[in-house]
């Protein structure tokens, strides 16, 4: 027993004076690889995701720890903005927090990050996606770059894949890859619901979605043990502050009140496509740093109504007319999925249905009510395709 302690105290000296060498050059140490098994170990235990460690996530790790150390230090970064928001609204659908680290591999918290498919945003939702999940986009502004709105989006999506799949590895796949992939996987496994033997029937992306993720608990929990050091940001979550807008603005009438630059503004409001807010019928909120917010607030009732570049008119109250329509309910759908594809609530759903519960059957069909915008306008109906 004497001797297994001696051993075990001189590799932790080893390991201790190998950190030291590496962090005097600032690179990363070489650690043992019982080390990284426990450390996975320990955040396994603080989370209701399962995080195990083997080859795949150790290659993510090595990728984050060796070919992008200046990446990984700039989101980390980029993390003392985004971070308070995602707990926030994590906490409120009362989601693991580990689901934050989700962003990272979607957009390296970028909120302005667009893919080839066209995917947007911190959480990277496409289009439709996006509409279904309540982000308006318009020529104007995109919600789905809207940090705030973004991350509730998400929040709402994540939850419903696990209620739908019941296993949270499933439901990080499904979001990279589509619940109806994960669930054909599952048929064709023979029912396989664990990540690990579902692997083989799933994409290959979707296959190498899930170590990353766990990959990336990892570096953002033990980043400075590996002499990573974040890249310092101009603004923290706790320098910024909000204003609401009651009007159509440019950024460059917005920057003479407020004291930011055009660029800033671009930064802390990725929302507003055009460098313009354009005022409807509810207020729009603007981020401000907290230093500059009473400049603004003071100087705010000298600035007037600007026109929308280019299409000045383009917004504005529009007549609308409720169109009935049904839905023939499918296998794997439930009351709120399909509440989520129509823009509704299951509530409003048992009420044009005369419904007494939220149970539901393949097969059945159900009345659903949308409203709709009528203009005469192609444009605004060619955004509604």
């Amino acid at each position: 027993m004497q001797l297994v302690k001696s051993i075990y105290l001189i590799l932790i000296l080893l390991t201790f004076s190998a950190s030291v060498n590496a962090q005097s050059t600032g690179k990363n140490p070489q650690i043992p690889e019982y080390i990284y098994v426990s450390r996975m170990e320990r955040l396994d235990k603080q989370s209701p995701i399962k995080l195990e460690y083997n080859a795949q996530v150790r290659a993510y790790i090595d990728v984050y720890l060796e070919r992008r150390r200046d990446h990984l230090a700039n989101i980390v970064g980029r993390s003392q903005i985004y971070f308070p928001i995602f707990e926030e609204y994590l906490s409120k659908y009362n989601l693991p927090q580990e689901l934050k680290y989700l962003a990272i591999i979607e957009s390296a918290l970028d909120p302005k990050a667009q893919s080839k498919s066209g995917a947007m945003g911190l959480w990277q939702f496409l289009y439709h996606a996006g509409v279904m999940l309540d982000l308006q986009v318009s020529s104007y502004e995109d919600q789905r770059c809207d940090p705030i709105k973004s991350t509730d989006a998400a929040c709402r999506y994540l939850s419903y894949l696990f209620q739908t799949l019941g296993d949270w590895q499933l439901a990080l796949a499904a979001y990279n890859g589509g619940v109806g992939t994960v669930q054909k996987a599952i048929e064709r496994s023979g029912g396989k619901k664990n990540f690990w033997e579902l692997a083989p029937y799933l994409t290959s992306e979707m296959r190498a979605y899930v170590p990353a993720f766990i990959a990336v608990n990892y570096v953002m929990n033990y980043y400075d043990l590996h002499n990573v050091v974040p890249v310092k940001q101009q603004w923290t979550y706790n320098d910024l502050d909000t204003v609401y807008v009651n009007m159509s603005l440019s950024f460059d009438q917005i920057s003479r009140a407020s004291g930011v630059s055009r660029e800033n503004l671009q930064q802390l409001n990725p929302q507003y496509i055009k460098d313009f807010i354009a005022y409807v019928d509810e207020p729009k909120i603007l981020v401000l740093p907290k230093q500059n917010v009473a400049r603004y607030i003071k100087n705010e009732h000298h600035l007037k109504p600007d026109a929308m570049p280019d299409m000045a008119g383009y917004f504005g109250s529009r007549p609308t007319r409720v169109v009935e329509t049904t839905h023939l309910v499918q296998k794997g759908e439930y009351l709120h999925k399909i509440a989520m594809r129509y823009h509704t609530t299951a509530e409003q759903i048992m009420q044009w249905n005369n419904l007494e519960t939220k149970d539901i059957k393949i097969g059945q069909t159900l009345t659903i009510k949308t409203v709709e915008e009528v203009s005469p306008f192609f444009f605004i109906a060619y955004e509604k395709l």
